[in-house]
């Protein structure tokens, strides 16, 4: 399979703050119209995709700022799902801008609303991105369906 799973350490603090600071972002630029805060959620995304969550750049902006005050607790993830969960969110995100500056206007807030609500599902602990990925990597979503299918 191609998708496969790479464990990676990072502090817990950081990436609480990468996920909160861009579901807050997306709030922020819908309730005050913003499209240049979108294409700043954009940019983290994408940049985390690249990077992967190490070097993300929320995560690295929290290490070099409060991190190095604060004390955190490490937290394991999937190095390869997170990387594929931030580009899907960095193309929902590309996907609202095109909306936003060349589309329907109104059908863009929309498209920002739902998507505000992704990533505020994902930082509350139900990431649909990794789940999607997880889904993937094991050949099926539905356990019951693999073992229907195996037994």
């Amino acid at each position: 399979m191609i998708f496969k799973s790479k464990p990676v350490q990072i502090s817990k603090h950081a990436f609480w703050f990468c996920k909160y600071s861009v579901a807050l972002l997306l709030w922020i630029a819908l309730v005050f119209k913003s499209k240049e805060l979108i294409v700043v959620s954009f940019l983290v995304l994408l940049f985390s995709a690249i990077f992967k969550i190490r070097q993300a750049p929320l995560v690295v902006l929290y290490t070099y700022t409060l991190g190095k005050i604060i004390q955190s607790p490490k937290e394991t993830l999937d190095e390869y799902g997170m990387r594929f969960a931030h580009s899907l969110g960095a193309l929902l995100n590309f996907i609202c801008l095109l909306l936003l500056y060349y589309g329907n206007f109104r059908l863009g807030w929309v498209f920002v609303f739902f998507v505000a609500l992704a990533k505020t599902s994902g930082a509350l602990g139900y990431c649909g991105g990794l789940k999607l990925y997880n889904c993937l990597s094991k050949g099926g979503c539905c356990s019951f369906l693999s073992k229907k299918n195996n037994g």
